[in-house]
């Protein structure tokens, strides 16, 4: 394709056309895009029509439930929310005054992010931003990446793994497990050698798993490196709940060390430490350049700068 035919083509294309491609991208599906922009489904229609010609692809393609991306769309994503939030920045004030802003923020977290991320963040949301409502999330890991980008949470805490390779994300702090059990087994074992590991994944455990339910956790695969399997009979949906559970059922976990010390709980020493892990928080790349998004990132990185 030729450069002049490349520019003939970027004089054909109009910003609501865009604001139309990135709303069909997140809502896939024509009847809602018409319904938010305030135009008829006719008019979507004869829009895309004409995107479909300018970009020499179908673009999108129909199912029963509503219209799915071609590949082409799905790389236009992340170009087209960078260049609408550049355009956005060209219209907004360079200076973001918290204490005039009102609008709604929402997180998504495990309790466990809830406890040691939260606390100093929402003092200083609640202080410097009064006007500002939050809403907390449960961590819902299968559905990260669709909350993202439809908008319906603006900022994820959690692990690097589980985030979507497309959102961008910070570095909050390091983490490492800490293997408890309950403070009356562990008076028993407090005289002992540092316990092994094979012995270790015999004893009955238990995990958290926040979403899914699963009776595997995080340090599993470190175990399977030693070809050993972890004897795992109870999993409990949040970090609330485990030390409780871990009391009543004299199972091992581990734990965040962030979570200890805990009166019910008692660290049991072993002979190998388990790899530790990141906490970051993600957002989507529509976010990178909003105004509200940069000044609560910022706090953040003063709340974790060491």
């Amino acid at each position: 394709m030729s450069r002049n035919h490349g520019i003939d083509r970027l004089g054909r294309l109009e910003l609501k056309q865009l604001r139309l491609l990135q709303a069909i991208l997140r809502e896939l599906n024509l009847s809602r895009v018409a319904d938010q922009l305030g135009v008829s489904q006719q008019t979507v229609s004869e829009q895309l029509k004409r995107l479909r010609e300018l970009f020499d692809d179908r673009l999108f393609i129909r199912t029963s439930n509503g219209v799915i991306p071609t590949p082409l769309a799905e790389r236009l994503a992340p170009k087209l929310d960078s260049i609408l939030n550049d355009i956005a920045a060209l219209l907004r004030g360079d200076e973001f005054a918290p204490a005039e802003h009102h609008g709604i923020f929402t997180i998504s977290a495990t309790d466990f992010e809830q406890r040691v991320v939260l606390p100093a963040l929402l003092k200083q949301l609640r202080e410097q931003a009064p006007g500002l409502k939050v809403v907390v999330l449960k961590l819902e890991i299968d559905r990260m990446a669709q909350q993202l980008q439809t908008g319906e949470v603006d900022l994820v805490f959690s692990t690097p793994g589980f985030v979507p390779d497309s959102c961008p994300s910070m570095l909050l702090y390091r983490e490492h497990y800490v293997c408890v059990c309950c403070r009356h087994t562990g008076v028993q074992l407090e005289s002992r050698e540092p316990l092994g590991l094979d012995k270790l994944a015999e004893i009955p455990q238990l995990v958290v798993s926040p979403s899914r339910g699963d009776l595997r956790g995080m340090v599993d695969s470190w175990f399977e490196q030693f070809g050993l399997k972890r004897n795992v009979v109870l999993s409990v949906p949040s970090f609330a709940a485990a030390a409780e559970c871990i009391a009543s059922t004299n199972t091992v976990a581990f734990l965040p060390s962030r979570l200890l010390p805990d009166p019910r709980l008692h660290t049991l020493p072993i002979s190998e430490q388990p790899p530790g892990f990141d906490v970051v928080a993600a957002w989507h790349t529509r976010s990178g350049q909003d105004p509200l998004h940069k000044w609560v990132r910022q706090l953040l990185a003063r709340q974790f700068t060491p």
